[in-house]
């Protein structure tokens, strides 16, 4: 079969009236070193600050940091064993951006937001920068709402309001992170969703954490972002970004969000580590500077936000260990003047046996009574006067043996706040529960209960109630008030409970003696 040449200049015609010019332009760099999580790449004129970069035949992503002259600095966002010298490295032209969305709750995620619970992949198709700038004045609302920890010795003295960032600063090993988990158990029917980011900690301790939190019902409305300490340095850098990035979402949304940052001090070193492998300045001068820098912009994200631009709020607990609790420190006062206040955990009154060491002189909440309970706010007013002025004469009583009966009095009376302040880990207490055993001592109703006996007495008494006076719990809880008559009710019922624990009592000895 021959064709003839008029059918052959025919078919190109179409050809040609069908072709459509299509240029793909993807701009390429090379690797010229790699190591430590680090890689340097020739050749990305265009490259952006934080910019996403593939590097393609590895198959791992970086993110930009250091635009320099001659070549790009570039953290890696996994392993640098597969990447070599010469390795094409292309621009995506997008920032690092992390999942987000209600299919993150129940979650364990690594710093970039990819799943690693072995419960499937997170079916979300929603996605935000980790980088963003934080909410301006205009767009906030006035912190006002309380976030109850369930932790008597907060609640009562330095109360934490939704959008406030609140510091837990302290030693290693003074009980910061179970206040942390401790109010992440609580938030439970409070409507609050919860992120905790661990970072640069064992995968033992975030193992724990997990299972703990999954026994109490609490992972139900968390998310957790992990950098382990076997990570490398920019994982853990990227890690506190990645949690704020989710929570930002549920912010925008009208929801409310807590936070926990488990710890900026492993932070600041990871970024310290990073810095000095990208061969930014060391120095004694650059490193305060920069790491106020890099809590400044995260610790502002958290913040409330009014109904034009959601009405959500996200409240941040930053945890900073300190070395022989000199929060002089660079770190300790950095995060300190970026936060609104700080509860302060004393290595001493630990190993004292008072836990949560909460320290109530230096700790503090400069939200203060805005985001407490009326009903709290009420009967907590004393407690930290009191408390002070028991340490001042605490420390005047162990020089003089005699002392008046109005000293004494004081000291006994502060004892007994000290012991009923005392609460055991997991144990969140309800705002109500609270309230009852806190007017029973500052109303020093339990000045004749020996001291061993304070634990076994507010017990039983909030059995009591419970069970006897439910109407009096019930009202606290629905008015969130102490009025005269919710105070008078408290006084008779603690009186009912005092005189039939003496008639039990005393009817067990005569038992005994016969």
């Amino acid at each position: 079969m021959s064709l003839r040449p008029e059918e052959i200049s025919s078919v190109i015609k179409e050809q040609i009236k069908g072709y459509s010019a299509r240029l793909e332009v993807s701009q390429t760099g090379t690797v010229i070193q790699v190591g430590d999580g680090i890689a340097r790449v020739f050749g990305l004129a265009n490259v952006m600050a934080g910019e996403l970069l593939e590097f393609v035949e590895a198959g791992v992503f970086g993110m930009a940091l250091n635009l320099e002259e001659d070549n790009v600095g570039v953290v890696l966002m996994g392993n640098d064993e597969g990447i070599k010298e010469g390795d094409l490295v292309r621009l995506t032209g997008r920032v690092v951006e992390v999942p987000a969305g209600d299919a993150m709750i129940g979650r364990v995620v690594n710093a970039l937001g990819e799943p690693i619970d072995n419960k499937g992949p997170i079916n979300t198709s929603k996605s935000r920068p980790m980088e963003r700038v934080a909410p301006g004045v205009i767009a906030r609302e006035e912190v006002n709402v309380p976030v109850q920890t369930g932790i008597k010795a907060i609640d009562s003295m330095v109360p934490i309001g939704r959008g406030q960032r609140e510091l837990i600063i302290g030693d290693r090993q003074t009980g910061k992170t179970a206040i942390c988990i401790d109010t992440i158990i609580n938030q439970k029917g409070q409507d609050m969703l919860c992120v905790y980011v661990a970072i640069g900690q064992k995968a033992s301790t975030v193992a724990r954490v997990v299972s703990k939190l999954e026994e109490t019902g609490a992972l139900d409305y968390t998310t957790i972002v992990v950098a382990n300490a076997s990570e490398s340095a920019p994982l853990q850098f990227m890690a506190p970004y990645t949690g704020v990035a989710i929570a930002e979402e549920w912010l925008e949304t009208g929801k409310d969000v807590l936070i926990v940052y488990d710890d900026l001090s492993k932070h600041a070193v990871a970024y310290r580590a990073m810095s000095l492998l990208l061969k930014r300045p060391p120095g004694r001068e650059a490193y305060p500077g920069d790491v106020f820098y890099l809590h400044s912009r995260l610790l502002e994200r958290a913040c409330r936000v009014n109904k034009d631009n959601g009405g959500g709020s996200i409240t941040a607990l930053p945890i900073i260990e300190t070395q022989a609790s000199d929060v002089a420190a660079y770190i300790p006062t950095n995060v300190i003047s970026i936060t609104d206040g700080q509860i302060f955990l004393e290595s001493d009154m630990f190993n004292a046996g008072v836990r949560p060491a909460v320290n109530p002189g230096l700790s503090v909440s400069r939200v203060g009574g805005a985001a407490q309970t009326k009903a709290m706010k009420k009967i907590s007013g004393p407690i930290r006067v009191e408390l002070a002025q028991y340490r001042e004469l605490q420390a005047f009583a162990q020089f003089g043996s005699d002392l008046d009966k109005d000293t004494l009095e004081r000291l006994n009376h502060g004892t007994r706040i000290v012991e009923i302040l005392k609460q055991a880990q997991y144990k969140p207490m309800a705002m109500e529960e609270q309230v009852i055993i806190l007017f029973a001592v500052t109303r020093k109703f339990l000045a004749d209960v020996a001291i061993e006996d304070i634990a076994d007495f507010e017990k039983t008494l909030l059995e009591y109630f419970h069970t006897q006076r439910k109407d009096v719990v019930d009202a606290i809880r629905t008015q969130k008030d102490l009025t005269k008559e919710i105070e008078q009710d408290l006084i008779n019922a603690i009186e009912d409970f005092k005189r039939i624990t003496a008639l039990k009592t005393e009817s067990e000895e005569v038992a005994a003696q016969e």
